[in-house]
């Protein structure tokens, strides 16, 4: 296959280049120093600060999925991609969406018993089932995105090798097909529709079920300390969840909006977020803030 960058953007690449570039460089840092405070500050090593680990992990995969060859787009005007290499590239993109939506969960649930049933939250949230959960949303994404690849790759791409993007989209490389990909298409949507719907419905009833509890505290420090640690949460979830509806659609509807519009909004979802997600830890977090500053 090859990528085309930004359409109609091209003589721009280079100009257009840096700042993914910086939010890359900003990523690798960010996550990086969240990884290592966690893993140095033995105060840290608890349940909610392995979620934001898991999280991290995964910002730094999305990033460098995505980031190295779109660079290699925009500065070496290295456009080929390997049939293989594509479908890796969006095997990866895919499944590390499904994880982060079923970690996002996770920590909603864990702040859910922290505030609404304290006395229950070191029997119930333990570091191993931490872990476990964060194992089983791995096996889910890889589970649920396993299929669609092999229907992806059964497809025959015979009418055109160029992708009007700057990395291997699915929508977009889906329309290059020769065989009917409806059943591909089915498929996806089920899937994304089953994964996002559950997910979103569950969370918005804990941090529901959060905000009423915390209403009922007596003190104010109290409240203001609960909302200061949800709000960073909400943050991160409101930025993952509108961000990918908004590329999804923008994807599916042009909405009478310049393919260069289109092809910008999905790669500044697959790279902003990443790189605000430490920083929001660290704006927000009090416990991360000292940590850094230990590490340092």
């Amino acid at each position: 296959f090859l990528l085309m960058g930004i359409p109609g953007l091209e003589a721009l690449h280079v100009w257009i280049s840096i700042p993914f570039c910086f939010t890359y460089i900003m990523t690798l840092l960010g996550n990086s120093i969240v990884l290592l405070t966690v893993r140095l500050d033995k105060n840290l090593h608890e349940p909610m600060y392995y979620f934001i680990s898991m999280l991290a992990v995964m910002d730094l995969i999305f990033s460098t999925a995505v980031v190295p060859k779109m660079l290699g787009v925009f500065w070496l005007d290295s456009r080929e991609i390997g049939f293989e290499a594509c479908f890796t590239q969006m095997f990866f993109i895919h499944t590390f969406t499904a994880v982060e939506s079923g970690v996002l969960l996770a920590m909603s649930l864990d702040r859910y018993v922290a505030i609404c049933n304290p006395l229950r939250y070191n029997a119930v949230i333990t570091s191993s089932r931490t872990i476990q959960i964060g194992l089983l949303s791995l096996a889910r994404g890889a589970g649920v995105m396993a299929p669609l690849m092999c229907l992806l790759t059964s497809l025959p791409y015979c009418r055109n090798r160029v992708i009007p993007h700057s990395y291997c989209e699915h929508m977009a490389v889906v329309e290059l097909a020769c065989a009917d990909p409806s059943a591909s298409d089915l498929y996806s949507l089920i899937v994304a529709t089953l994964l996002v719907g559950t997910d979103s419905v569950f969370i918005t009833f804990s941090y529901g079920m959060i905000l009423r509890s915390v209403l009922r505290l007596p003190s104010q420090e109290a409240r203001l300390k609960a909302l200061r640690t949800c709000g960073s949460h909400v943050s991160i979830i409101l930025m993952f969840y509108i961000g990918g509806l908004l590329s999804m659609y923008l994807q599916m509807f042009s909405f009478g909006l310049a393919p260069h519009v289109q092809v910008l909004v999905a790669d500044f979802y697959l790279t902003v977020p990443p790189m605000l997600n430490p920083l929001i830890y660290g704006i927000k977090m009090k416990q991360i803030q000292e940590g850094i500053f230990k590490l340092l």
